[in-house]
């Protein structure tokens, strides 16, 4: 008599668990962060440029307009290339709050909650929930890290100026807003943080996602890096267009002094804050820094997005 086989269990593939991807998406965000930092501190030195509506307040500074270039090489000039990097670490540690919580609650909302319909199709309103809905919720726990590297950004111009610095690393930052303001003051500007977040995802992730189904089902291209880049770059300029009026704002809030209890001194509220910069400023100023906003968001996306999927193949994980 033969001996039936013993049945095989089937294995779980540990590439598309909950903690891989997330590894996976810090990472990704890890890479595409050190790659295009420069970029981001030249946007976040040119929205505070010619923040008029804070000159009369002596620990702030009124500087003269200066390009995306111009603002890059000075830095280079007047504080040393390395200077382009400053405020990268509390960026990265931000990357595995942010970047890993993001992903994974878009794709649990995708696959598991709100779902695709039967043959696959994922609707964009689905798709546009799923974006704002992880976006809003990945910013929140990551706001206290942006906090710290706006601040931090900072620094090197203060210095300059002849102002003694206000912060000396990360771990001083923190503690002297947790001083300052409590638990509470680490979620300041948290608010217009988390609405960009929002609108940045619903541009960033639900762009993706969508475009990169449409090339797949309506194009003979298949899940390589060409549609990976196409994709990624029709989520760069959406994300930056729908982001940068909301990271201008957050940018002002989180840069502005406090008062001991932690309360801003020169804007009640992010829609305080929109309304003098309008008023003070015009309605472009709300995108002030869009150019090197969109610059940075391009090549992020690209490179997140092309060593995400990249990771993902090499650990034989499904695509995104």
């Amino acid at each position: 008599m033969v001996a039936s086989p013993v049945p095989v269990p089937l294995k779980t593939n540990y590439a598309d668990t909950f903690w891989c991807t997330y590894c996976v998406s810090v990472i990704a965000a890890s890479i595409a962060e050190v790659v295009t930092y420069p970029l981001d501190l030249t946007k976040t030195r040119l929205q505070i440029q010619g923040e008029l509506a804070a000159t009369k307040h002596a620990s702030m500074n009124s500087t003269p307009y200066r390009g995306m270039v111009q603002t890059a090489l000075g830095i280079a000039k007047e504080e040393g290339f390395l200077k382009l990097w400053q405020g990268i670490t509390p960026a990265i540690y931000r990357h595995v709050i942010y970047s890993g919580i993001r992903i994974v609650s878009y794709e649990t909302l995708r696959d598991k909650v709100l779902k695709k319909e039967p043959d696959g199709f994922f609707p964009l309103w689905k798709s546009a929930m799923s974006g704002v809905t992880s976006g809003a919720l990945a910013q929140f726990f990551a706001s206290p890290t942006d906090l710290i590297k706006v601040q931090i950004q900072m620094e090197g111009k203060r210095r300059l100026l002849g102002k003694p610095p206000r912060v000396h690393s990360p771990w001083d930052a923190f503690s002297q807003i947790l001083a300052r303001g409590g638990v509470r003051g680490l979620w300041k500007g948290s608010i217009p943080n988390v609405q960009r977040a929002a609108l940045v995802n619903l541009g960033d992730l639900t762009t993706y996602d969508t475009a990169k189904r449409f090339i797949l089902t309506h194009t003979s291209l298949t899940d390589n890096h060409f549609t990976h880049i196409l994709s990624s770059i029709c989520a760069g300029l959406v994300a930056a267009t729908m982001g940068t009026p909301a990271d201008v704002v957050k940018t002002r809030i989180m840069n502005q002094p406090t008062d001991s209890k932690g309360n801003g001194l020169v804007y009640k509220s992010s829609v305080d804050c929109l309304m003098k910069t309008v008023q003070n400023e015009g309605l472009f100023a709300l995108y002030k820094g869009f150019l090197p906003v969109w610059i940075r968001m391009a090549p992020w996306s690209l490179t997140f997005w092309l060593s995400f999927e990249q990771i993902r193949f090499m650990l034989g994980a499904t695509g995104f």
